[in-house]
């Protein structure tokens, strides 16, 4: 790697851990191509602990090979695209980086997805083909895709096949579900797979869209591999963690870009060890911090939850070497209470699905940077710019929209070019955040431009739970909004204006009547009726005012508290 000092075009290279450069040039690589060098390098050691299963290095090669082996079995070919409706199970890292080996391009799907976007996620992409597991009802809700003509076949992992689990549910038969087993054995033993290049299309990743509904960040084999490239960097240099020798509490989803890379993919690269859970127990990762877990990756509302255990004083985390929180805001009354508590200095970062997610992180023992997301990653320029003129950056401490550029950025959205040609300019990403650099290089995010809303780590689009509230027959007029939620971070409010001889509505009939249009983390935590909503001057419906109200009700109840 190249590691030359660019000097004042990095001006937080000052305040860089154990004297890391900030230019570098990041390796990349064929994700799959890690299994492979994982099983030369680790042998033996434990890759995964799933329930009853322990998967070693060597293990994990040989259920990638036959995954990639059974995809090529059923036709795929390189670049197709093929779907996972998967919760935390090893069926995940046998098929992601199976389909990787096998050419394809892999769709993640969410299981807290409404059906309406799950069909719209699987028409977007292209993917034909699903694989799905019977944790819950996963498997017999995914059995109805081939009914409705969505897809033409289902992989299905039996969940039972990694222990006892009272998540485990139905096991669903009929055309076109293929059971793992069978899945595997059509594989051939000498199956022969594409040549990758890191500039062939890993992922399709979905967040928000301007439309209501989700767009699909592209995200080549080359932009995960220097997300992970980065990450390694920052933390050899800043002694996050210790190579081979860490047992990281893998709670959050893989279906989200922060844990399938930040977590999962940075942690085979060393050699660590990964205890997973299908779900986030306070009780049960506490429990794994005191059997000997190492690091753990959350999520704000994972260590509010944490922390308000009975006891959790007095528990022994000695165990733990590094704690890290992404995926939302992280409260600084949260962090603070943690070090108090616990002695453990909260760390994290900023980042989101378009820089794979790779963005900036807060270095070791700065209490004097309190609210920062902290410093950019090796590899990834960072600018803020105008709002009114993106092409015109601005100097420390003055605010606007943060964008980046790098070689873990992606090249666009999927099937959107009117939205891509918005989103870069002169090669630079425009995040949609708003904040500032500090003299000293630490960025401070204060708001965002768009509405969307980060509850407990997930993205939620106001505009698709309005649209969900508009098909109830009392609703005229509704608009959504976050606001501030001491548990999640932020929640959805709904403000509603009924039609005229309308009954009352209340917030539990308004989440009975969303329930089969949403997911549950896009349920509304609040409503509010209004006799009128408020509008703009030319007629349309406007967040503005609601947002300060909310923000002004907030200040004084923080006031009063």
């Amino acid at each position: 790697m190249n590691h030359t000092i660019a000097g004042d075009a990095w001006p937080w290279a000052g305040s860089y851990p154990g004297g890391l450069s900030p230019d570098v040039v990041l390796d990349t690589w064929p994700v799959h191509t890690l299994i492979d060098q994982g099983a030369v390098r680790f042998g033996d050691a434990v890759a995964f602990v799933f329930r009853d299963a322990k998967l070693s290095y060597r293990g994990l090669k040989r259920e990638v090979d036959r995954a990639a082996a059974g995809f090529v079995a059923l036709g795929i070919d390189k670049g197709d695209r093929i779907a996972f409706l998967l919760p935390n199970t090893l069926y995940h890292p046998y098929a992601f980086f199976g389909a990787l080996k096998a050419g394809a391009t892999v769709v993640h799907l969410s299981p807290l997805d409404a059906p309406k976007i799950i069909a719209h996620k699987l028409a977007d992409s292209g993917a034909r083909l699903l694989v799905t597991t019977n944790i819950g009802e996963l498997a017999t809700g995914a059995a109805k895709l081939i009914e409705a003509g969505l897809v033409d076949r289902i992989v299905v992992g039996d969940d039972t096949r990694f222990g006892p689990s009272p998540l485990t549910g139905p096991l669903p038969a009929g055309q076109g579900l293929i059971g793992w087993d069978d899945f595997l054995a059509a594989g051939a033993p000498d199956a022969a797979f594409p040549d990758m290049a890191t500039s062939d299309l890993a992922l399709l990743q979905y967040t928000g869209g301007t439309t209501g509904l989700p767009k699909a960040a592209m995200l080549t084999h080359a932009n995960l591999s220097a997300a992970v490239s980065s990450y390694a960097l920052w933390s050899a240099a800043d002694g996050l963690t210790r190579a081979g020798r860490e047992k990281v509490l893998l709670v959050l989803p893989l279906f989200h870009i922060y844990a399938l890379v930040a977590v999962m993919l940075r942690a085979l690269v060393d050699g660590q060890t990964l205890v997973m859970h299908t779900r986030f127990d306070a009780e049960t990762a506490l429990a794994e911090i005191e059997a000997g877990a190492t690091v753990f990756p959350g999520v704000p509302t994972m260590w509010i939850a944490i922390c308000a255990l009975p006891g959790f004083a007095s528990r022994d985390i000695s165990s733990l070497y590094y704690c890290g929180s992404g995926g939302a805001p992280q409260p600084v009354e949260v962090a603070r209470k943690l070090k108090d508590m616990a002695g453990i200095e909260l760390l994290g970062g900023w980042g989101m699905t378009e820089t794979s997610p790779a963005g900036t992180n807060i270095p070791r023992g700065r209490p004097d940077k309190s609210g920062t997301v902290g410093l950019p990653l090796p590899g990834i320029a960072m600018r803020i710019v105008a709002l009114d003129d993106p092409r015109r950056e601005l100097p420390p401490g003055e605010t606007g929209e943060l964008a980046v550029r790098g070689a873990n950025v992606t090249a666009g959205y999927l099937n959107r070019p009117e939205e891509n040609e918005t989103s870069f300019i002169d090669g630079w990403f425009l995040t949609g955040d708003i904040g500032y650099f500090d003299r000293d290089g630490f960025l401070f995010l204060v708001d965002r431009k768009k509405d969307m809303i980060i509850s407990g780590g997930f993205n939620i689009y106001p505009q698709m739970i309005e649209q969900a509230i508009y098909e109830h027959p009392d609703v005229e007029e509704a608009l959504v909004i976050g606001i501030a939620d001491a548990y999640r971070g932020e929640a959805a409010k709904a403000f509603v204006k009924l039609r005229a001889g309308a009954s009352e509505l209340t917030l539990e009939d308004l989440r009975a009547f969303l329930r089969s249009r949403l997911g549950p983390h896009e349920l509304p935590a609040a409503l509010e009726i209004r006799a009128a909503l408020p509008r703009t001057p030319v007629g349309k419906l406007s967040k503005l005012e609601l947002k300060r109200e909310e923000r002004a009700r907030s200040v004084s109840q923080h006031q009063g508290a």
